[in-house]
């Protein structure tokens, strides 16, 4: 089966689809990406259920499922899902599959390394199976033991994959590079912001000059925004970072603050909403080692709020031509950029005006969930009616 890269088609009925969303862990971006594009499908009529781990996520999944639950259909289902791969994956496997199968989906939709696994072990006669990767192995290198390993598993279940869904077009040429061209329909669908996402925020009159805004994982590089104020400090320039999130590295980058003398201009404001978060900063430093298209990036744009990046994954296709970014891990050139944009307010704000109208013309929540549609009806095409 050839690869089917194109215009989007129409959906091949009117009758409900049955949409499975499988997942692991129910946090940062993948999370948010599944409730926004399960809800949008619900409110199109179709019945939806959602299955994802039971270890992480904490109060606020709980709290995020339960405010779902009404819309699923199908139901919510959580069991626990090891983030590495482990034996115990093989009785989640069965669990999880046994469940599907009771259902009877038209859409099994795997998210993230794991559940995308999960999805595409499934013999799955009557239903596509969907996979989006959302960075995850894809950052490994092509030639490390991890990345030999998740390539091979990769390249294996890519042959039971009726449907590729990428968020960007990085992703799609990364899982190129390390697996091979996938043999089935692939589309790229941008993650999207709802319309409420695109009003201004303003910041706070305390606002500190940056603000930063994900979860403490090293993949993130908030240690290297931290060595970037110490940059700046040493130079003269005793700049105020607000951080906000939570995650595995917390103690380590409060100890990295301790250590480089910055107590008294580093605040750490735990987990917050993004929009929220904007208010603490007057300019968004987004510090990632890699990324796919991180939906802080399309928030702050929305909100029209000055960004620093690093020029990482698909951040250059949310940013474009216009957006001010640096390579990752180099805390001077960083410093450099932050101290750039802070001496020059006018046309930050003026580049971030023209980020606005591009995330209101090119990320839209509601053209997501009718890309992923229109991705499960070409899919559904090929494998049921082509070969008819």
């Amino acid at each position: 089966m050839r690869d089917r890269e194109g215009a989007p088609a129409l959906m091949p009925t009117d009758s409900p689809l049955k949409i499975l969303h499988v997942t692991r862990a129910p946090v940062g971006g993948i999370f948010r990406h599944i409730l926004d594009v399960a809800t949008g499908q619900a409110e199109r009529g179709h019945h939806v259920g959602i299955v994802c781990d039971s270890t992480t996520g904490g109060e606020r999944a709980e709290a995020a499922l339960a405010a779902i639950a009404p819309q699923m259909k199908l139901g919510i289902w959580r069991l626990a899902i090891q983030r590495e791969l482990s034996l115990t994956d093989a009785f989640g496997f069965l669990r999880v599959s046994r469940r599907l199968g009771r259902l009877g989906a038209n859409v099994l939709h795997g998210h993230g390394a794991k559940g995308g696994a999960f999805v595409r072990l499934m013999s799955a006669p009557k239903a596509i199976r969907v996979y989006t990767p959302h960075g995850g192995s894809l950052h490994y290198g092509r030639h490390s033991v991890r990345g030999t390993v998740y390539g091979a598993i990769e390249r294996f279940l890519m042959r039971r994959t009726e449907l590729f869904l990428f968020e960007s077009a990085f992703a799609r040429d990364a899982y190129r590079a390390m697996v091979g061209p996938p043999g089935s329909t692939v589309r790229v669908v941008p993650n999207g912001i709802s319309a409420a996402e695109m009003v201004p925020v303003l910041p706070a009159p305390d606002a500190a000059d940056i603000v930063s805004v994900g979860e403490f994982r090293h993949i993130k590089g908030t240690d290297v925004l931290i060595a970037a104020v110490a940059e700046l400090h040493r130079a003269g320039r005793n700049v105020s970072l607000a951080v906000a999130g939570d995650g595995e590295e917390g103690p380590a980058l409060r100890e990295q603050v301790s250590r480089l003398g910055l107590t008294d201009s580093v605040r750490f404001l735990g987990h917050v909403q993004a929009r929220k978060a904007f208010t603490f900063g007057r300019l968004l430093v987004v510090p990632s080692r890699a990324d796919s298209l991180p939906y802080v990036v399309i928030e702050a744009g929305g909100a029209r709020i000055p960004i620093v990046a690093s020029g990482v994954g698909g951040i250059p296709e949310i940013l474009g031509q216009d957006g001010n970014m640096v390579p990752p891990e180099d805390p001077a050139r960083l410093a450099g950029a932050i101290a750039k944009a802070l001496d020059d307010p006018a046309s930050a704000r003026a580049s971030a005006e023209r980020l606005g109208e591009r995330v209101r013309e090119l990320f839209s929540q509601d053209a997501m969930v009718k890309g992923v549609l229109n991705g499960y009806a070409a899919a559904i095409a090929a494998k049921f009616m082509h070969s008819r």
